[in-house]
């Protein structure tokens, strides 16, 4: 089988992470974003992957080509001279996507769950249909585009309902899909959109299904969804896989250190933490709901609560890091500074609080 993952342009929905690094490389769970799409298709038996790219794809070969070797997987660049929408990539990667008969896979890079690659495809095949999309529940479906399926046959899709005013369902698209190789041929090679233009004509033909995905789901291409998902995968870790989870006197919940992290004891980290490789945790420090990157210092008796800390950053003594900051790669923070909110460039250095929501240039 062979899968598309849709990785796009300039990530700037999650800067100033991705001003230094293509927002697949940026690091979920201490694994890059992609790292977990890829390792779930090769489980499914995916011997094919393209990467939809239009931005910087050379600073991502290198690393994905260990990738290739490790998971048994051909991992190839579909690179866009222009943004190509969500249809668009499909056409281009026409020769891999088309090389079989057997149907694809396409996916979202930003998107975060219990990837259910294999039941998808036997649930895919039984029903017989051209394609089928992966549907989540939502609690408020008005801010959406909602499912709405056929009442005579189950799961097949009636229409899209775009944020409906009175309840229609509460099913919206999850942006995982799998495709049969003919419907490459109803897109054209040009900015095209899967979900207005050829899904639609789908629905038009009864070939469009969907299939509800159990466990959680999110779309992490944002700073505050980004630390949303987070908890979402780590509780899930709690139920998979706890042996990933840290178990210390100074954990609490849902946690996960890198095994190179020195933490002092008097420290507490969590619920809800992600400590990345090299990081060093000072004497009383706090953190909860939050991630420290790679190469990190954060020193004694600071706060740090919904904040993703960039890469090789130092937050000074008795700071206090809240409400969803983000400080890019190599900042510094001095002593005693407290952020609400900011969103700290790479290569600053922070020496006043900022009190309010704001991009420190």
């Amino acid at each position: 089988m062979k899968g598309l993952i849709l990785v796009g342009g300039y990530g700037t929905r999650l800067r100033p992470l991705t001003l230094t690094v293509p927002k697949p490389l940026v690091e979920f769970g201490n694994r890059p974003m992609i790292l977990h799409q890829i390792e779930a298709l090769a489980a499914a038996g995916v011997t094919d992957i393209v990467l939809a790219v239009n931005y910087r794809p050379e600073v991502m070969v290198e690393t994905l080509k260990k990738y290739e070797e490790e998971y048994g997987v051909s991992i190839t660049f579909s690179v866009e001279t222009e943004p190509l929408g969500t249809a668009g990539p499909l056409k281009l990667a026409e020769k891999v996507l088309k090389k079989d008969s057997s149907p694809f896979f396409v996916l979202n890079s930003d998107v975060i769950c219990e990837y259910p690659f294999k039941v998808l495809a036997d649930f895919h095949k039984a029903h017989g249909g051209k394609g089928t999309i992966v549907a989540t529940k939502v609690d408020e479906p008005s801010k959406y585009g909602v499912i709405v399926h056929d009442i005579a046959t189950p799961n097949l899709i009636d229409r899209f309902v775009e944020k409906p005013v009175e309840f229609v369902g509460n099913r919206i698209n999850a942006g995982l899909y799998i495709l049969n190789p003919e419907v490459i041929d109803m897109i054209d090679l040009k900015p095209t959109s899967i979900e207005k233009e050829t899904f639609p004509v789908l629905v038009e033909q009864k070939q469009l299904y969907s299939f509800d995905l159990e466990g959680y789901w999110m779309d992490v291409g944002q700073p505050k969804d980004f630390l949303s998902g987070t908890v979402l995968y780590l509780n899930s870790l709690r139920k998979h896989k706890p042996e990933k989870l840290a178990k210390d006197s100074n954990v609490i919940g849902n946690v996960i250190v890198d095994p190179t992290a020195k933490i002092d004891p008097s420290a507490k980290i969590g619920p809800d933490v992600v400590i990345g490789p090299n990081v060093t945790i000072g004497e009383g420090v706090r953190i909860t709901r939050s991630v420290v990157l790679s190469n990190s210092t954060v020193k004694a008796h600071s706060l740090v609560k919904s904040t993703i800390v960039g890469w090789a950053s130092t937050v000074g003594q008795w700071c206090r890091l809240e409400g969803v900051t983000v400080l890019g790669d190599d900042v510094e923070v001095k002593d005693e500074i407290y952020i609400n909110g900011g969103k700290v460039l790479p290569h600053k250095s922070i020496s006043s609080n900022v009190p309010a929501e704001a991009i420190i240039m």
